[in-house]
């Protein structure tokens, strides 16, 4: 397995800067934020699955025009795999023939461009002998992170998510967890903001991270641009003894 950051950011500005998205192998995306638009059409249209951990714009953005694109290039739909909560928001609010068309239903209902598949926390789904487990998240809308595991290696991407004990629970039971990706928001100062809108800031970070029983090498994700440097100073501060570094744009993990 082959897991490749296609964006990481809290934000955009410039092409170092892109929201939520990794390419799993060529065929499985996680997420599909603004980092999917740096993909050419030959790789898109070898997309077939959409994970999504939640409905937030800055996950979903660029699934619509995913579909749209490659849709007419494709022999089967893509599959868009979320738990029964986020298939109806992005029903209602997203592919409502308002916002854009449903492509559940064109070109036609029997053969859609776009297909949608239930997933439920703790169940793991073989996708090509890959296996991917959704996870327990905490944020404003109904959330999961996942667990990518090859079987020689494991990686945890947690997603949108606040304090989340239930997430600490199933992590120390993976014996083979090579790579943890958690979300760090918001520096110390937007302390507040962060709590609210069920981020993680550096203090709440360090804190989540003392219920890590194992190890593995831990990146942050989703920093907010324009307080980069600031928070992962604080990150440093708070935590710095588990040496939690950034996740990158085009970084790339063997698993």
């Amino acid at each position: 397995m082959r897991l490749r950051v296609l964006g990481c950011s809290g934000g955009i500005g410039g092409r170092h800067l892109r929201t939520t998205s990794f390419l799993l192998d060529s065929d499985v995306l996680i997420d599909a934020g603004t980092g999917v638009e740096d993909l050419s059409l030959a790789e898109l249209s070898l997309i077939d699955h959409v994970f999504v951990s939640h409905s937030h714009l800055d996950h979903v953005s660029s699934i619509p025009f995913l579909v749209d694109t490659v849709g007419g290039m494709r022999a089967k739909p893509v599959t868009v795999h979320t738990t029964r909560a986020t298939i109806e928001i992005l029903r209602n609010h997203l592919f409502n023939w308002a916002i854009w068309p449903d492509f559940s239903e064109i070109p036609t209902p029997g053969a859609p461009f776009l297909r949608y598949e239930e997933i439920e926390v703790g169940r793991t789904m073989s996708i090509g002998g890959r296996s991917l487990t959704p996870l327990p998240a905490d944020h404003t809308v109904p959330a999961v992170g996942f667990h990518l595991d090859s079987g020689q290696a494991s990686l945890v991407f947690t997603g949108d998510t606040g304090p989340n004990d239930a997430l600490w629970k199933l992590v120390n039971r993976i014996r083979n967890l090579r790579y943890l990706i958690i979300e760090t928001a918001f520096s110390n100062k937007e302390r507040q903001l962060a709590d609210v809108s069920k981020h993680l800031c550096p203090t709440t970070l360090a804190a989540e991270l003392a219920k890590f029983e194992g190890s593995a090498e831990i990146y942050v994700t989703h920093l907010k641009p324009g307080e980069i440097e600031l928070t992962m100073q604080e990150i440093e501060e708070c935590a710095g003894g588990l040496h939690p570094r950034m996740l990158q744009n085009g970084q790339v993990f063997e698993l």
